[in-house]
């Protein structure tokens, strides 16, 4: 079984009522990869916004293995310290990493976040030397549409990132570098700016889904959707 830890902030861990890209990524891996499929982590709720903590199950299809390690408001800050204990845990083949708006935006400067990216990467070799990993870029939201430096800061620590993807990389625990998802726009793909509609999360798992495919030849196109 070919196991998978979803780690991010509010895009990945999602809210009350949303299916989240986990769920299409499984999806497609269910059929894409050939083998059984697990996703894994400590965490397994989305974020209910009446009570403003992450306390739902009400997945739109709770039917799939919903582990993971992404929390609202949470950054690379916050989960470099905790990536070691939760690979130790559950014992993930590969991370699936989305992080970086929240440090930017509130926590950390673009050099800065990039410094918890090594951290986190070495917290993940540390609990185990063979993890495989994949990191996607932060897209920009609303804010960098508005905010210039904000903006700037984005587009730094993207660059910064490619670089960390580059420098750690390593054959007996790899780093993907994830494209950018294709065609992704704030207005057709988000319900607020930021956060994926149904658009977006499909759009975000063929990111995903495209590095491992076109890397390490791990399932096949995806195949597109809206609902």
């Amino acid at each position: 079984m070919l196991k998978f830890m979803p780690v991010g902030d509010s895009m990945t861990i999602g809210s009350a009522g949303e299916h989240t890209w986990r769920y299409r990524l499984w999806q497609h891996l269910c059929v894409a990869y050939g083998g059984p499929v697990a996703f894994v982590g400590p965490r397994e709720t989305l974020y209910d916004k009446q009570a403003d903590a992450p306390t739902s199950l009400a997945y739109a299809d709770p039917g799939f293995p919903r582990g993971h390690l992404a929390g609202w408001g949470e950054g690379w800050l916050h989960m470099a310290p905790l990536i070691g204990d939760a690979v130790r845990a559950h014992r993930p083949d590969v991370l699936l990493v989305s992080l970086g708006l929240i440090d930017l935006g509130f926590y950390t400067n673009a050099e800065q976040t990039a410094e918890n990216v090594r951290a986190f990467v070495a917290g993940a070799r540390e609990a185990d030397p063979r993890i495989r990993m994949v990191l996607l870029p932060v897209i920009p939201n609303i804010r960098a549409a508005a905010d210039a430096p904000f903006a700037e800061q984005v587009e730094r620590f993207n660059v910064l990132l490619a670089k960390a993807v580059a420098d750690l990389d390593e054959p007996r625990s790899p780093l993907l570098l994830a494209s950018p998802p294709e065609g992704y726009d704030l207005d057709t793909d988000t319900y607020d700016g930021t956060h994926p509609n149904a658009r977006g999360e499909h759009l975000i798992a063929e990111a995903f889904a495209g590095a491992m495919r076109d890397a390490w030849g791990v399932g096949q196109v995806y195949a597109a959707g809206t609902s």
